[in-house]
């Protein structure tokens, strides 16, 4: 019995691949109806779930936080007391890890809108007023609260009041004007 064999191949002649017709039109089609279908999706998305709306202010319990820092700060820790309804505190920070340069921060947004903070700190008055004040530029003008005599700073976004004692330097800042720092500065107890 005599078995034939294939003469050997030495390569493959390279073989030339058909498009089916029509497949083109296809492809382009199924992208824009893919797209379509992702655009339409997030159209559902954006307009159908819920947002959270609101003004973006996250308002924060302060009262914990004031407490502790009266107990701890080596000078008298300031907050505002009777505000009317509609403030938010925003920020609340007491620092007394070095009972030296002690810092003490409470901000709120008042109903304006407007940012309004006092910072208190028993450190280096420059560079606590540097940072407090963001590098505001002491003014000639000064407001009386309370019979203590405030100095006026003005920076590039806040005004400040800022009062030095030999204890401590105290900083009312914000957006808001000098006279709605002087209205809040009255506040401080």
């Amino acid at each position: 019995m005599a078995t034939e064999s294939a003469p050997a191949q030495t390569g493959t002649a390279p073989t030339k691949t058909q498009k089916r017709p029509g497949m083109a039109g296809k492809s382009v089609r199924d992208m824009i109806l893919s797209l379509l279908a992702v655009m339409a999706a997030g159209f559902v998305i954006y307009y159908f779930v819920p947002h959270s709306g609101g003004d973006g202010v996250h308002p924060v319990q302060y009262q914990a936080a004031l407490d502790s820092a009266e107990r701890a700060a080596p000078y008298q820790v300031l907050a505002p007391t009777g505000l009317p309804s509609g403030w938010n505190a925003t920020a609340v920070e007491y620092d007394g890890a070095d009972p030296q340069n002690a810092e003490w921060t409470l901000g709120f947004i008042d109903p304006a809108k407007q940012y309004v903070a006092v910072r208190q700190s028993n450190g280096p008055a420059a560079a606590f007023l540097a940072d407090a004040t963001t590098n505001g530029v002491k003014q000639t003008a000064t407001s009386t609260v309370d019979g203590q005599v405030w100095s006026h700073y003005q920076g590039d976004r806040y005004r400040a009041l800022v009062l030095q004692t030999d204890k401590v330097t105290t900083v009312v800042t914000g957006t808001e004007s000098f006279a709605g720092l002087e209205k809040f500065a009255a506040t401080l107890k």
